[in-house]
């Protein structure tokens, strides 16, 4: 008897690459899809590309030439931010094309999350997703986990190891008393495989681990596994949390995010009950699986880079920013007396004012997270360029004082390190 077929969407996704995994160790026949496909692929999966904010994945048409022997679908796909088009076509549009193309005999899981009575766009696309689910040809089983932990680190886990991991403090909002139980993502998908074989609860069911935590507890217990000294706990009031939230979301520091707050405020814990009584899976607590494996030294630099990874962003864009600006405004005489002699004076003013333009647009770009991987690269082109041009012009420069042209080195290593930082998946 061939293994069943099991199309899984968002299997790049962090949760989506633990379940695709786990249904591949229990025999199943996984299709993955995903915008970018490239690592399933070097793992051994068939692939499926499929951009779900394209319209094209709107239509069962798009979906049925690859659903052939389809039985399973699990649904991993799912925004924290966007646009409205965006949240509509990834939680709502796409799955119920899928649902349409899949035979009614089939059967799908949905992961969704807990904490979507909140009023943010997230929750209500979430809600949204759940209802295309419940009203769907197939039955589908909806499942709410709270914070997901692994091995390796994502989104929101990310955050709480970088924030273990600041030199002096542990940062936590309001009292820190905000209670979660985390599941490790190998026993989610555990859920997820037996959820496909059960009868199909008519309520989503909220899934976690059975220890219950609070947020001082969880990060206190990252520090210390990542074997750093016990650090002062400082507490956030709300609404600066609220206010950090929003310049989050201004400045594109997602998970940093007035979501994510938002969130918290509305609770991460689950009711397992549910659980308890639909599945026989039993997830390990959060103290269990943390020990199961020591820290490795790429988990420390993980924590310690994350944070820094907007810093050097932000820090980019504000040396553009003030080179654009001193491009555009500089008063002539102060700056063609080092650059005199090799070109027209005209030509050397044109083009002062036009790459400060030009940096003020990379400036932009970077405070706006924009493409921000091709940006690395011009701006790394533009510094050579401007380090090439300016030898040619004026050799002097390089023993300018306080650093001239020589700067530029360090600078161009910084937009190195940028450039792998941004390389999330």
């Amino acid at each position: 008897m061939s293994a069943p077929r099991t199309l899984l969407l968002g299997a790049a996704g962090f949760i989506g690459q633990h379940i695709a995994i786990a249904l591949r160790d229990a025999g199943h026949n996984v299709l993955a899809s995903a915008r970018d496909t490239r690592r399933l692929t070097a793992m051994g999966f068939d692939t499926l590309q499929a951009d779900l904010t394209d319209p094209a994945t709107h239509s069962p048409d798009f979906w049925r030439p690859h659903l052939a022997g389809c039985i399973r679908v699990i649904n991993c796909a799912g925004l924290l931010t966007g646009t409205d088009t965006d949240f509509h076509a990834v939680h709502v549009a796409a799955p119920q094309a899928v649902y349409a193309a899949l035979p009614t005999t089939a059967r799908g899981v949905l992961i969704s999350a807990v904490g979507i009575d909140a009023d943010t766009p997230f929750a209500h696309y979430r809600r949204s997703g759940e209802e295309a689910a419940q009203t769907a040809p197939i039955p589908v089983t909806i499942l709410r986990p709270g914070l997901v932990l692994a091995d390796g680190s994502y989104g929101g886990s990310s955050l709480a190891r970088a924030l273990a991991a600041l030199p002096l403090i542990t940062p936590v909002i309001g009292m820190g008393n905000h209670p979660f139980n985390p599941i490790h993502a190998d026993d989610l998908a555990a859920l997820v495989i037996e959820a496909l074989e059960v009868k199909t609860p008519a309520q989503p069911i909220e899934v976690g681990g059975p220890e219950q935590i609070t947020q001082t507890a969880l990060l206190t217990s990252l520090r210390a596994w990542l074997g750093l000294r016990p650090a002062r706990i400082l507490h956030l009031p709300l609404p600066l949390a609220r206010l950090t939230g929003r310049i989050g979301d201004a400045l594109r520091l997602a998970p940093i995010s007035a979501t994510s707050v938002q969130q918290l405020e509305q609770g991460v814990a689950t009711d397992i009950t549910g659980q308890i009584r639909h599945f026989k899976t039993r997830p390990r607590g959060f103290a269990s699986f943390l020990r199961a494996r020591p820290s490795q030294t790429q988990d420390l630099w993980h924590a310690r880079l994350y944070l820094l990874r907007p810093v050097l962003r932000l820090t980019l864009a504000l040396m553009w920013l003030a080179s654009g600006l001193i491009g555009l405004l500089l008063p002539t005489d102060s700056f063609l007396p080092y650059v005199s002699g090799l070109l027209p004076d005209g030509l050397l003013i044109a083009a002062a004012r036009i790459t400060g333009a030009i940096d003020l647009l990379v400036a932009l770009a970077l405070l706006r997270a924009w493409h921000l991987k091709q940006i690395a690269w011009l701006q790394f082109l533009m510094v050579a360029g401007y380090t090439v041009g300016l030898t040619l012009i004026s050799p002097a420069l390089w023993l300018a004082p306080f650093g001239g042209l020589l700067k530029n080195l360090p600078i161009l290593v910084l937009i190195l390190i940028h450039r792998v930082l941004e390389e999330e998946r």
